[in-house]
């Protein structure tokens, strides 16, 4: 069975029993998650969500970028939410490259893009944190809190 035709299988099965269909739009607990994309995190099992609770955003390391302000500004302005947490996690794959390494790697067509490596975790989600808090576009109402999630534990580390 392939890929494409597992996902089909298991979406026929979660949708047979969907009962969600008329969740609002706004996430009902008012707060966004910025996290990795690593497959070993599961955010709404760690954090303990439900459908509809909070915004997941996603990306390589976890990372405040544009990209991620865009995403905030949306998720605060047009549909309520008053926080941002940021949670960078432990053995990231982040922490094991540079652009160096991957414009070598892909060739000179890569050297453009900066992949946004990371050599300290700590340091890279309190400027995630920073960035969100500093942004013109947010208030100084919107929170900004950080931690690190531990692959290992399953434990929440406060930043």
């Amino acid at each position: 069975m392939s890929v494409v035709d597992e996902v089909i299988e298991a979406n026929e099965t979660y949708a047979s029993g969907f009962s969600n269909g008329g969740l609002p739009m706004p996430p009902g607990r008012k707060f966004a998650v910025v996290t990795c994309m690593d497959a070993r995190l599961d955010p709404p099992r760690f954090l303990g969500l439900q459908e509809g609770d909070a915004h997941v955003i996603r990306n390589a390391g976890g990372l405040v970028n544009d990209e991620t302000i865009r995403c905030l500004l949306i998720s605060h302005h047009l549909l309520g939410t008053e926080e941002a947490l940021v949670i960078g996690h432990t053995d990231c794959g982040m922490l094991t490259f540079t652009n160096a390494d991957v414009h070598e790697r892909l060739g000179p067509e890569s050297e453009s893009i900066d992949f946004q490596p990371f050599p300290d975790l700590v340091e890279r989600v309190q400027q995630s944190v920073e960035a969100i808090r500093n942004h013109p576009l947010l208030p100084d109402s919107f929170g900004a809190t950080g931690f690190v999630y531990d692959v290992q534990t399953g434990r929440l580390e406060p930043i």
